[in-house]
């Protein structure tokens, strides 16, 4: 459990998230739960406490004062084709699992309307949000699928290209979003599931901007200008949300705040690809050999004051109507200090209140943000429907003949 302060800030920032919970980008709990334990989900109950092993469980969720999770279902891209098409619908299964058997807490939502009755009622509520093209294999009717299984935003890519769109952690191929890349984008437009483009090259973003018809979200990304890593935004992108709409999720994922984490994570991908294992590797045999390579090489400490002054640039250059908070909790081994877990939110806000935040701009910061994006790309989606007839357009006919 993240450790508190009983500052008058901290009990403010309390009182906030009870009027205005978090509406979070980005949790990576389901493949947690397919990695720890395979989904056993008697083996890690989050009923209970489960802060030894995960970064979420339900009295974790109370108290950071969190009243809405977009559930990550990512899989990782060296999953590819229809090995990755059914492992997304396994990761779905696994968010409709916890709704399931923790229907008293996480409530399923499908809309901003869900969203709005769950905040009513004090559940949190429970969307999914699919974490790269590849989950979709290049196939307007897996998009469709994805979407009528509750699916509610796509990032376009993970840390490696697809055939469509280039990835920030790849070398650029298309330069940006291909022609299918495009009709893509338009396709979530028409369904209502908002386009994400976190992990997504610089290219990438800027076209995905000039197609969309609708907000786009950055489900977990952070300000390039405070840490110089390509997962982060640049600010031109960042201005171009005003006109767009859209809302940038900062993340607490350490190497994306901090540049000294950054470098030190490089070597650390560098260290276990040299031992055959695959840089997200979470396994026991994983986590354990990134332990080991950390008492050898100590690592960098992000804290949440450095997570607010991106929060300071991204409210400058964005402005206050376009940014949100996107954790990545579960989806990373290492965290930001005071932002150890799901519980942490308050003491971000806190520290927000201590830099003159008001009240308004931290209830747009949390909960109205996204909320205003999805209820707008719905709206979108509503307009599009009556008009545009579903995409049957194939990456072959619009990019060429794939050679792989």
């Amino acid at each position: 459990m993240t450790e508190t302060t009983d500052s008058e800030s901290r009990r403010l920032a309390a009182r906030l998230l009870a009027e205005h919970p978090v509406f979070d980008g980005h949790n990576d709990l389901p493949w947690a739960l397919r990695e720890s334990v395979g989904y056993d989900l008697d083996r890690a109950d989050i009923a209970s406490d489960q802060s030894a092993a995960l970064h979420t469980d339900l009295a974790r969720l109370r108290s950071g004062g969190v009243g809405a999770q977009f559930w990550s279902v990512y899989v990782r891209t060296d999953l590819t084709g229809d090995a990755a098409v059914s492992a997304t619908l396994e990761q779905i299964d696994c968010v409709r699992a916890l709704t399931e058997r923790y229907s008293d807490r996480l409530v399923p939502a499908y809309s901003s309307a869900d969203v709005a009755r769950c905040r009513e009622s004090g559940g949190v509520a429970s969307l999914m949000g699919a974490e790269g093209g590849h989950s979709i294999n290049c196939s307007m009717g897996a998009l469709r699928a994805l979407y009528e299984l509750g699916v509610r935003y796509m990032t376009l890519t993970h840390n490696d290209n697809v055939a469509w769109a280039d990835s920030a952690t790849d070398e650029p191929v298309a330069g940006g979003l291909t022609r299918f890349g495009e009709a893509v984008v338009r396709e979530m437009n028409r369904l209502g599931m908002l386009v994400d483009l976190s992990h997504t090259s610089a290219g990438t973003m800027r076209d995905a901007l000039r197609v969309s018809r609708a907000p786009v979200i950055f489900s977990h990304s952070s300000a390039r200008a405070i840490c110089d890593h390509p997962r982060n935004v640049p600010d031109d992108v960042l201005r171009s949300l005003a006109d767009n709409g859209g809302v940038a999720m900062a993340t607490f994922v350490p190497k994306f705040v901090l540049p000294e984490a950054a470098e030190w994570d490089r070597a650390t991908d560098a260290h276990l690809t040299g031992m055959g294992l695959h840089p997200l590797d979470g396994t026991e045999r994983g986590r354990r050999a990134r332990s080991e390579f950390e008492r050898e090489n100590p690592r960098p400490v992000a804290t949440v004051s450095k997570v607010a002054d991106h929060l300071d640039h991204m409210r400058e250059v964005a402005g206050i109507d376009h940014i949100g908070l996107g954790g990545d909790f579960d989806g990373t081994p290492f965290t930001t200090a005071g932002l150890d877990d799901v519980s942490g939110y308050p003491n971000l806000l806190a520290e927000l209140l201590d830099r003159s935040w008001s009240e308004a701009e931290l209830a747009k910061l949390t909960w109205h943000n996204p909320l205003r994006a999805l209820r707008e790309a719905e709206a979108v989606s509503e307009r599009l429907r009556r008009t545009e007839s579903p995409s049957i357009a194939t990456v072959d006919q619009l990019d060429g003949k794939r050679t792989t």
